[in-house]
């Protein structure tokens, strides 16, 4: 068989579905193979939206996302989405091609030694030095992408080994599960359950999984323990569950941690402090902490868990669940949630452009319980963390662990190609979408009907609040946009553009119902941000 045909038999073995990438040269027997494969080529316009689309297949999925791209420049550019699957955990293998090993007349153009490069950012990452090692090497691939806590490795494949013929043949998948907990373990964290006043969870994005889903609401309907989101936990319990606190929204003080100060147990689930710091909740050192996960937690001043039960997570709560004798009530809690939702319910002030208040309830208002945003990274994330009601597990996507901007329109793109009957909204800012806005041609090519908002201050809105908060002049911080309506029907796809009493729930209702791609520019005023970040959350004070 020729390598580069047992490359591609190999990542069906492993049940690849779509591959993303931007194909050089020295891809191209890698290529040919995937024209007579099973598998669902997407070509985009960067590699880095190749790479941000499989970290949001794996994300969204739980399987291994795959992307592709050439040599020197095309490897560099892959970088940020490999790095962003790897702080957010999501499972993620990217390939990319490599000048021959042995006779290559190119001399050190575009030579960039890859793995090196990749290996900082990765779990693993390795080169394909011989065609009989390509079922192993991609075999622990993603055994190594998948396993627990998910993310990204590396593989390269020269050209002159693609092209060479293998005895090798394909090598079976194999399936793991993870084990129970111990049962001690689990008696003594609900012993501490027991004795705690006030035990709260917070779920963070290792718990976002639907297994966990059912388990989690079970549990706080048996227990009557309250739960908080992180930003990247948004959904795991719905938001109408009497038992949510809904979720964090900001690195620092915010309407949740009326609730974190109160509690004396903190139960962790799916814990990851990469995307919510332990410092934001444990600052004074004086939290007790019981940590469930898959894999035993990484040492930080502080987050030191009493005591951790490891194992398959959907379990730990069940058995744990089962181990609390009766379900208690804590007025505390109930109070803190009717605080919060009075101030995610609160009627913003009508006005043009709409405040960042306004135009989450009309995204709210137009999708429904399974609908799916995706977010770019700017000021409005920090919104839609906090007041945006969620109410499954996955409905919105946001990276605040490696936070990069560019990725929320290809996250979008993702999503619709995986759910075509929901309703998906990539939300961005105007910055983060010109990072990667040349995929608005990808998803018209492939009839992939995602729908755009941007959000536009002709600004990095999001860096000028910081600039202020930190009492320095305005500036270096403000730039110019096309009209965004003419860019997007320019590509062939339905623009809109938000004007004085326009009602953008509205808008967003005539865009969805065209079945194509669209997008909406919307002018946001974001003056609120540093009364409401800057003054009012730093001067927070409560009674309950």
């Amino acid at each position: 068989m020729k390598a580069s045909d047992l490359f591609v038999a190999q990542l069906e073995e492993e049940g690849v579905e779509y591959i993303f990438g931007l194909p050089g040269e020295e891809n191209l027997d890698f290529l040919e193979s995937l024209r007579t494969s099973k598998i669902k080529l997407i070509i985009t316009r960067h590699e880095q939206a190749a790479a941000f689309m499989a970290a949001s297949y794996g994300r969204l999925t739980g399987k291994t996302g795959v992307c592709f791209s050439t040599l020197g420049p095309g490897a560099t550019n892959l970088v940020t989405g490999v790095a962003q699957a790897q702080l957010i955990g999501a499972p993620l293998i990217s390939i990319s091609g490599q000048k021959a090993l042995t006779d290559n007349w190119q001399g050190r153009f575009q030579l960039v030694d890859v793995v090196r490069m990749m290996e900082p950012l990765c779990k693993k990452a390795v080169s394909v030095t011989d065609p009989g090692m390509i079922p192993t090497v991609i075999r622990n691939a993603f055994k190594h992408a998948e396993a627990e806590r998910p993310g990204a490795v590396h593989i390269e494949l020269p050209e002159d080994v693609a092209e060479e013929e293998t005895d090798a043949v394909v090598q079976k998948r194999s399936e793991i599960r993870n084990p129970s907990p111990d049962p001690r373990t689990v008696k003594e964290v609900a012993a501490m359950i027991s004795e705690a006043k006030n035990p709260l969870i917070i779920v963070s994005s290792g718990a976002n999984r639907k297994e966990i889903t059912k388990e989690l609401e079970d549990f706080a309907e048996k227990t009557g323990i309250y739960l908080v989101h992180t930003q990247m936990g948004k959904g795991v319990v719905p938001d109408d569950c009497i038992f949510s606190l809904f979720a964090t929204g900001i690195h620092a003080r915010d309407y949740v941690n009326c609730g974190i100060d109160g509690a004396d147990l903190i139960i962790t689930v799916g814990y990851n402090i990469a995307e919510y710091p332990p410092y934001l909740w444990n600052g004074k050192l004086n939290k007790k902490i019981v940590n469930i996960d898959f894999v035993e937690s990484e040492p930080d001043r502080y987050f030191n868990p009493t005591v951790e039960v490891i194992g398959d997570v959907a379990s730990s709560i069940r058995e744990l669940a089962a181990s609390i004798p009766k379900k208690r009530e804590f007025p505390f809690f109930e109070r803190t949630r009717r605080f919060i939702e009075e101030k995610i319910n609160a009627t913003p002030r009508e006005k043009y452009p709409p405040l960042p208040q306004s135009v989450v309830q009309s995204v709210r208002k137009a999708l429904g319980r399974e609908d799916i945003i995706t977010l770019d990274n700017g000021i409005y994330k920090l919104w839609f963390s906090r007041l945006y009601k969620t109410y499954a597990p996955n409905t919105i996507l946001l990276d605040n662990a490696l936070a990069a901007m560019g990725g929320g329109l290809p996250a979008g793109i993702t999503a619709k190609l995986l759910y075509p009957e929901r309703r998906v909204l990539a939300i961005c800012g105007d910055g983060g979408f010109m990072i990667n806005c040349q995929e608005l041609e990808t998803a018209i090519r492939y009839g992939i009907p995602v729908v755009v908002l941007i959000l536009n201050d002709n600004a990095f809105g999001f860096i000028k609040w910081e600039q202020k908060t930190m009492h320095f002049k305005d500036f270096g911080l403000d730039f110019g946009n096309p009209d965004f309506s003419l860019f997007a029907k320019s590509f062939g796809a339905a623009g809109f553009k938000i004007k004085e009493g326009d009602d953008l729930a509205e808008t967003l209702e005539r865009a969805f119902s065209l079945n194509k791609v669209a997008v909406i520019e919307c002018p946001i005023d974001y003056s609120v941000n540093y009364e409401t970040f800057s003054i009012e959350l730093r001067n927070l004070t409560y009674q309950l």
